[in-house]
């Protein structure tokens, strides 16, 4: 039987809308009830009436907002009941928190994917599948030609230029929620087990993960005169990608520029940042474990959102599947 979820689930300005729960998801502007996917800036915003979200990502977003950031908060343990919606949260294995949306009503099951990645994560629990009818992904890198390498593969290629350039620091922009914990940790893996220099907008995230149980090891403030700046070698420092406009930047010798993104399979965009180590690092899907997944859940349908559509739309087509394009407004590249 194919079904109609427009009773469900609703795009709207303010985003997307569940009418029997009376709650968006993810929404762009102040709204009643809101249910957050994660904490970063493009899909969790303050000043909603409430918020639905995990506990963790509650915590960052206390974090990032100050604690007064919605007029109530309610963390997602277990089956959460919105009127005649039972409201589930999964992990999407993005960031630290992050989770996928399940809304069951009247026997259909909804899946919101907020971000989601398919490849391992240190710093945060792996993405669970979970069959359903709908299922609304994220498109961030959906065209064929983005096919992400193993994150070991560009942690590896990094220590070799450490290597290569002892008397070099190295600075990593990387954004301040999950890229960044994600950078240290695959350092970590990979046996660089010295001091890791953090700027001091990573810190209070940093120190969250920790809490949390992820063993970053031995980080250290990159707030440094410029004397001591100058005086690092063969040292890794890990800055938001707005540092590298600031002043702050220029306190170091010759640094080697790296960038943590996998937007940095797009070389032009590279250049355009003066990165001279790119480092192809994503927490989204790519365009093989993004069609990977649609073909596993192999939904009812499925609704396209936050990034490339017509790629996508052309794939189903191909395969034989019902997609939408949502056309939601809002929804940008993270630029945190």
């Amino acid at each position: 039987m194919t079904r109609n979820f427009s009773d469900l689930l609703i795009p709207r300005p303010e985003g997307l809308y569940c009418p029997p729960a009376e709650a968006y998801i993810d929404p762009v502007r102040p709204v009643p009830r809101a249910l957050v996917s994660h904490g970063h800036s493009d899909h969790a915003r303050a000043g909603h009436g409430a918020v639905l979200a995990t506990r963790q990502t509650l915590d960052i977003m206390a974090i990032r907002y100050g604690a007064d950031f919605a007029g109530q908060t309610q963390a997602a343990d277990g089956a959460v009941t919105l009127g005649p919606v039972t409201v589930r949260f999964h992990p999407a294995g993005h960031v630290l928190g992050s989770a996928q949306i399940a809304l069951e009503w009247q026997g259909t099951r909804a899946v919101v994917s907020g971000d989601y990645s398919r490849v391992p994560n240190p710093a945060c629990a792996p993405f669970e599948p979970v069959p359903c009818d709908l299922f609304v992904t994220e498109a961030t890198f959906a065209l064929p030609v983005f096919r992400h390498p193993a994150p070991a593969e560009e942690i590896a290629r990094f220590l070799a230029s450490l290597e290569a350039f002892p008397e070099r620091a190295h600075l990593v922009g990387a954004y301040a929620l999950g890229k960044a914990q994600r950078v240290i940790m695959l350092l970590r893996q990979a046996g660089y087990q010295a001091p890791i220099y953090i700027h001091g907008a990573l810190q209070r995230l940093c120190d969250y993960h920790l809490s949390q149980g992820v063993p970053l090891g031995d980080l250290r403030s990159a707030t440094l005169d410029r004397a001591e700046a100058r005086a690092l070698r063969r040292a890794v420092v890990i800055a938001p990608p707005s540092a590298f406009a600031s002043p702050w930047v220029q306190r170091f010798v010759d640094p080697v520029i790296s960038f943590a993104s996998g937007w940095m399979q797009i070389r032009a965009r590279a250049r355009q940042r003066g990165v001279e180590l790119p480092l192809v690092i994503s927490d989204h899907v790519d365009w093989p474990d993004l069609t990977r997944t649609l073909a596993e859940l192999d939904p009812q349908e499925f609704w396209i959102t936050h990034g490339r559509e017509d790629a996508l739309m052309r794939w189903a087509e191909l395969e034989g599947r019902r997609a939408r394009p949502l056309h939601l407004v809002g929804y940008e590249e993270e630029v945190e």
